[in-house]
């Protein structure tokens, strides 16, 4: 009887070892999905370890499609999350909500063929993630769902509570904002350093209006420097060229820390102290000009962000 049950529980490890290696296919795909759904690298790795959970206690039994089943789960967690934080925003604690900065994924810039290498980025833009975080929590989970991973919406219709048609227009209505919203970028990762670069010369030189001359006249910069923070270096939201530019004038003292990279789909810039992260700045450009900056300078998340890609 001993050996019956021995023999059972080596079947049981193998099953489950070969669950969690077709898991594991599937893993950057969850990853992808969960980023765009919440814009947080540690709450993505958190609904995709849930995702994981979920499979492991069914055991992958009447499962067809693994990777569609993982695909909603995972959407489904991520809705639930969305939910309680949208649900949190009536609480005092996350007044600065509209000046939150999606968690960046930072790597070094190419030095050759770099439109093709930023196809291997995790090519979200934050300026994306945040028209997406000022979605219903539904609709976010139709358009990132359908549009970006051409789940179908008679699929998406059950997590959504909603009929397939009903879906379809959470989808359209998410479409049309994302349309209206997000800014016009350079895609050309040449153009777009030649402006950042001049950005940050103007910045160490203190040229004030040299700052202003690479700036659009209706800039946005967006800086979350977290709940915690007071005063000069408190999370904003800033517009027009002469007054982004005073405010990158008063931190001009960070531009000699800071260096050029890429985050996420575009050319931005770290500054680092110590081997550390002290701010990460996701930078649109258009026509030449900088259109947006959005920055993270929040010491709790940069202590978390992973930057081991710019050791080398």
């Amino acid at each position: 009887m001993q050996d019956m049950q021995d023999m059972q529980g080596v079947r049981d490890a193998r099953e489950q070892e070969r669950l969690a290696e077709r898991f594991e296919e599937h893993r950057g795909q969850l990853e992808a999905v969960a980023y765009r759904m919440l814009g947080s690298l540690a709450e993505a790795e958190d609904a995709v370890q849930e995702a994981w959970l979920r499979l492991d206690r069914s055991g992958g039994d009447g499962i067809d499609n693994l990777g569609a089943w993982l695909t909603t789960v995972t959407g489904r967690i991520c809705l639930d999350l969305l939910r309680s934080r949208t649900a949190r925003r009536e609480e005092p604690m996350t007044e600065g909500f509209d000046t939150f900065v999606p968690d960046p994924v930072v790597r070094t810039l190419p030095r050759a063929d770099p439109e093709a290498e930023a196809l291997h980025t995790d090519s979200v833009g934050i300026a994306l993630l945040v028209v997406l975080g000022a979605l219903e929590p539904a609709e976010r989970l139709a358009f990132v769902l359908h549009d970006m991973f051409a789940v179908p919406f008679d699929v998406i219709a059950p997590i959504v509570e909603r009929t397939p048609a009903a879906t379809r227009q959470l989808a359209s209505r998410a479409r049309r904002r994302v349309r209206d919203a997000t800014p016009a970028a350079e895609p050309d990762l040449g153009r777009q350093r030649r402006a950042v670069e001049a950005f940050l010369a103007a910045s160490r030189a203190g040229d004030f209006e040299a700052l202003v001359s690479v700036l659009h006249p209706d800039v946005v910069l967006r800086a979350d420097a977290g709940a915690l923070a007071r005063g000069a270096g408190a999370s904003k939201v800033a517009r027009g060229a002469r007054t982004v530019a005073t405010g990158a004038f008063h931190f001009r003292h960070l531009a000699p820390l800071a260096r050029v990279v890429l985050v996420n789909d575009a050319v931005g810039t770290v500054a680092m102290s110590e081997g550390r992260p002290v701010s990460v700045t996701y930078i649109t450009v258009a026509d030449g000009l900088i259109t947006g900056l959005y920055v993270l300078a929040d010491p709790e998340r940069l202590a978390r962000l992973d930057v081991s890609a710019l050791e080398t």
